[in-house]
């Protein structure tokens, strides 16, 4: 190609010239502004990687041949295809497209892998024809250019290894790269529900008169409709431009609107992540991502020193060409242990940790963090979110959209297949909603201090927070109120309501953090109820005599009817003890209607704030099942800025953030409680471990006008009380009231008749798991709250002994004189 000369700017318009609307990335001016705050990017080949001749600023350049063009262009026998003065023979590799669950593109253009221009890009990228050989140079034919920085087979340069995201030897499979050659219109963005349709100014096929800014062809996605080889950044601030038509980084903040060419990443200019929702997300708000990468960090990625989270934007998560393994081209989303990322199988996890994670790891500046959740991951007991092969898969759960809305299918969360069941970080956040807000219907761009719960309003809600924004969850529907029934469906929620949305638990959306943990810990996800311990991280099988999960929408359950203080005959209980009895339940689905009025209590009786809303306030599972926490309180070490809420890991088996076992409970007639137990952190220890209580105060339901409270008269008479001997071991909800076990009414959940008495003379305590955990109480009149007698504890009668009182207790052949 002598007629460049060497003269790089009068080539790049001949070539414009001659090659007219077909050319699309090759058609550009040289040195032409591309327009607006993308002044920065200029057509000058001469100044990229891609000019390859001796003179050429890249790594891999020729040894003395001086022409800048030939190497992709010559006036005369040139090869037929998609563009005219090609003057490369193109690849004939087969190659593994792009493909996922959640790609609404069409099924035959995609397993037909690439066409189009961008085969002419992968005859360098792919790696498998030598960059120095041309169809034509110098007048001569099929020539091999000599060159230096190559591979040793003369193909293009791994730079940091064919398996990581940094380098751009894309190889033959593309399955860890953008998709390309598919059809963008109207028909794909409405299947997807988060792209734009292609507008003929952003986004169309060039045509004449038509020159939009990332340009289609023939209506398909090509690698040069978001490159265009010729263009160089000129702004050292922004980094590397990778070729890039639009911006690689976000400018100005986003508005959530239209695509900005000056403002906005060049990701947005196709993907519209949900317009207002994205752009006040917790990831992409600048009041919010306000985090910087540090230097190494910034390096590895190809990052502006210093870079804020914000204007990295998609590219925080997201490589459009990332490390071979991953998916949904999520950057460092494999289990390789190294760094930079080689290689490995899919982990999405990793992903996240970039930033959450500890200060020896995160890849922010010091003094710059996000929320550390890797190091609860780490924790003795946690969530299985590192399992292999990662069964994870959004997309595959029913109706339209699955993808946008992150919906799975049953079947991977294990129903009907418990191989499948695991835990990710996506089962629970939508990255692209979450906010930084108390209320997940909270406008994000107006941040509160965190994104978890309001913990010290009163009275108390369940009220999903911002973090929770936007992911799936289900909603149990019942049809009978016995405990032990299993909900007769669920309803699927999914989508995001907007700011001011209702807050209603049947609205169409996740209103209930309880929503979000229903989607697993329920029979939605599993037909036969899993096994303790069959994962890395979880709670050995025979902790608390537990050898398989329980149904929490069965135990959650909170019946209108057995709200406040009444009498049914539908809970569960044998008909003999329906008197005064009902269902109970820790207020996570509903509020229990039990007021102080109706217990007869005061505020006293609990640690704030859950005083303060007695009987009206709901509560969050993550108030007690999250990283351990300090005593008396279930709020994270550090607070808001602390630990993370949420039931990542623990010290303790099942997740809790204090102590439960058979051993909780008091150790002393005076403040000889059990180290951090679960129970006191919501419970007014004093009420329990000290003989005094809190002296005349009715503190608790276990209370009568002549000795007070009954808790405080038992720890003072026994020296030693144990929460399980008359509490329900797995207190979510229970088929008696206060959540109370009876052994003189043992029945289904046992795998006995209803009505079956128990623990029969002997002193030996009950334990059939996962509700019995050593009991002793056996009831015979069930009282109203504060209102107890010794006469309404003993046994029923034969075949147990049949005292009551104080002599059931005391002297009986049942005594409780020397429990464990």
């Amino acid at each position: 190609m002598s007629a460049c000369d060497d003269r790089a700017g009068r080539a790049a318009r001949v070539v414009a010239a001659v090659v007219g609307t077909f050319a699309l990335a090759f058609a550009v001016a040289a040195f032409t502004l591309v327009g607006g705050a993308s002044a920065d990017r200029v057509a000058d080949v001469r100044g990229t990687k891609h000019n390859l001749s001796a003179s050429g600023p890249g790594t891999a350049h020729a040894t003395s041949e001086s022409q800048v063009c030939v190497f992709c262009h010559t006036p005369h026998s040139a090869a037929p295809g998609p563009l005219p003065l090609w003057n490369r023979a193109l690849s004939g590799a087969t190659y593994t497209p792009y493909s996922s669950s959640s790609i609404d593109a069409q099924v035959g253009e995609m397993a037909n892998g690439p066409g189009g221009t961008s085969r002419l890009c992968l005859s360098c990228h792919d790696g498998t024809l030598a960059i120095g050989n041309v169809r034509v140079a110098n007048g001569s034919a099929n020539v091999s250019i000599a060159m230096t920085g190559v591979s040793p087979d003369g193909t293009m340069p791994p730079a940091a290894g064919a398996d990581t995201g940094a380098t751009r030897r894309l190889g033959t499979d593309l399955s860890n790269d953008h998709p390309i050659s598919l059809t963008l219109d109207a028909t794909l963005a409405s299947a997807d529900g988060e792209l734009r349709t292609p507008d003929g100014t952003h986004v169309g096929t060039r045509e004449r008169g038509v020159r939009p800014v990332l340009p289609l062809e023939n209506g398909q996605l090509q690698c040069v409709s978001c490159h265009d080889p010729h263009l160089r950044e000129t702004d050292p601030s922004n980094g590397p431009g990778k070729f890039l038509r639009a911006n690689r980084f976000q400018a100005q903040p986003p508005g959530g609107g239209a695509w900005s060419q000056d403002a906005d990443i060049v990701c947005l200019a196709c993907h519209d992540k949900g317009g207002h929702t994205y752009a006040a997300s917790a990831h992409a708000n600048p009041t919010v991502a306000d985090e910087t990468y540090a230097t190494a960090a910034a390096a590895e990625r190809e990052f502006p020193t210093a870079l804020p989270v914000w204007r990295a934007s998609c590219l925080n998560c997201h490589d459009t060409h990332t490390v071979s393994g991953a998916r949904r081209l999520l950057r460092n989303g494999t289990d390789s242990p190294t760094s930079p990322k080689s290689g490995g199988t899919s982990a999405i996890e990793e992903t996240c940790f970039q930033c959450h994670t500890d200060v020896a790891s995160t890849a922010l500046s010091a003094g710059s963090r996000a929320p550390d959740v890797e190091s609860d991951f780490r924790l003795p007991y946690r969530m299985p979110i590192g399992l292999q092969p990662e069964v994870h898969d959004i997309g595959t759960g029913p109706g339209p959209r699955a993808g946008k809305d992150f919906v799975e299918s049953q079947t991977l969360l294990g129903r009907f297949a418990p191989e499948n069941r695991h835990a990710e970080c996506t089962d629970c956040h939508n990255p692209h909603r979450a906010t930084r807000t108390r209320r997940f219907d909270a406008d994000g761009s107006v941040p509160d201090t965190a994104g978890t719960h309001d913990h010290a309003t009163v009275p108390h809600t369940n009220v999903a927070s911002g973090v929770l924004r936007g992911t799936v969850g289900v909603e149990p529907m019942y049809g009978g109120a016995a405990f032990g029934t299993n909900p007769v469906g669920y309803l699927l929620k999914r989508g995001d309501g907007g700011v001011g949305a209702s807050s209603a638990v049947g609205s169409a959306w996740v209103t209930r953090e309880y929503q979000v943990c229903l989607k697993c810990h329920s029979d939605y996800a599993y037909s036969t109820p899993p096994d303790l311990g069959d994962t890395p991280g979880n709670t050995a099988s025979g902790t608390n005599g537990v050898t398989r999960y329980t149904n929490q929408a069965m135990e959650f359950h909170a019946p209108v009817a057995h709200s406040g203080e009444t009498s049914t005959a539908d809970g569960g209980a044998a008909a003999q003890y329906s008197t005064n009895n009902h269902r109970s339940w820790h207020p996570v689905i509903d509020a229990t209607g039990r007021s102080h009025a109706v217990r007869g209590t005061t505020t006293a009786a609990f640690v704030a704030p859950w005083g303060g809303g007695t009987g009206v306030q709901t509560m969050y599972c993550s108030d007690c099942h999250g990283s351990s926490t300090a005593e008396s309180t279930v709020v994270p070490t550090g607070g808001d800025g602390g630990s993370p809420w949420g039931p990542h890991g623990s010290t303790n088996p099942f997740l809790l953030k204090g102590e439960w076992s058979s051993a909780t409970g008091t150790n002393s007639r005076d403040t000889g409680y059990t180290s951090n137990a679960l129970c006191f952190k919501c419970h007014e220890r004093r009420n329990y471990a000290s003989r005094d209580g809190l002296g005349d105060t009715p503190s608790t339901g276990f209370w009568n006008s002549d000795r007070g409270n009954l808790h405080a008269y038992h720890t003072d008479k026994l020296e030693h009380l144990r929460c399980t001997w008359c509490h329900v071991a797995v207190p979510h909800g229970w088929k008696n009231k206060s959540l109370l076990v009876n052994l003189n009414d043992v029945g289904p959940e046992a795998g006995l008749a209803p009505g079956t008495q128990v623990r029969n003379n002997t002193t030996q305590p009950y334990t059939n798991a996962p509700y019995y955990l050593n009991s002793v109480l056996k009831i015979r009149n069930f009282a109203r709250s504060g209102s107890w007698s010794e006469s309404d504890c003993g046994s029923s009668g034969a075949p147990g002994n049949g005292e009551s009182g104080r002599d059931w207790m005391r002297d009986s052949s049942e005594n409780c004189a020397s429990l464990p």
